[in-house]
């Protein structure tokens, strides 16, 4: 791929594409050692996405949760072979799926390791990836700059959001590079200051 990486390193390489009308962002993990790559959320504008990963060795999808904007290209890589992964919580929000994704586990990437981390709150199977070794977190739509995300559709709950963030994400180091699922990123050290300032506001 021509673009810069969004993230590089001597044994990975992130990409981020934007898609759709809601401006999802799309991460490409890319494990240098193998040429293993996964794609992080299967939002959009499937034939880029397509052709992305054909040219960068996408053989999974990993889904951060089941809202309707993060899964609009989920039939067309499984037509084309690609596996798609979700949280059972979130499963019956996809039309179909190929493996489940359990809290707490390891996802290998060729060399890579990526840890899911279930982070409900936006949606009950709401998950994150943490990549082993490296300060980088992709963390769907539970955490974005200036605080967590939407908790009034179906499924959503501000205290369990709240909770999910402060216990499981705002423990990790605070470099922790944040890359959420729509817009910029931002870091655990940026953040974690704010947390009661999101209480009080309730949102």
């Amino acid at each position: 791929m021509a673009r810069p990486a969004h993230y590089e390193a001597t044994d990975v390489r992130i990409d981020k594409i934007v898609v759709g009308p809601y401006e999802n962002n799309v991460f490409i993990v890319r494990c240098k050692g193998t040429g293993e790559a996964v794609l992080v959320d299967a939002a959009n504008e499937h034939e880029l996405l397509l052709e992305v990963s054909r040219a960068t060795g996408v053989r999974r999808v990993l889904t951060t949760h089941g809202h309707f904007d993060h899964i609009q290209a989920v039939t067309q890589m499984r037509d084309a072979g690609i596996d798609v992964g979700i949280a059972t919580e979130d499963a019956q929000m996809l039309p179909a799926y190929d493996f489940t994704i359990p809290d707490d586990d390891v996802i290998a990437v060729g060399d890579l390791r990526l840890h899911t981390i279930h982070t409900p709150g936006h949606t009950r199977g709401s998950t994150c990836f943490l990549l082993e070794g490296h300060p980088v977190l992709f963390s769907g739509d539970t955490l974005f700059p200036g605080g967590v995300g939407n908790t009034s559709f179906e499924g959503g709950d501000f205290p369990t959001i709240i909770e999910s963030v402060d216990r499981r994400l705002f423990t990790l180091e605070g470099e922790t590079l944040v890359l959420p699922g729509h817009g910029l990123d931002t870091t655990i050290a940026t953040e974690r200051p704010h947390l009661q300032e999101w209480i009080d506001r309730g949102w």
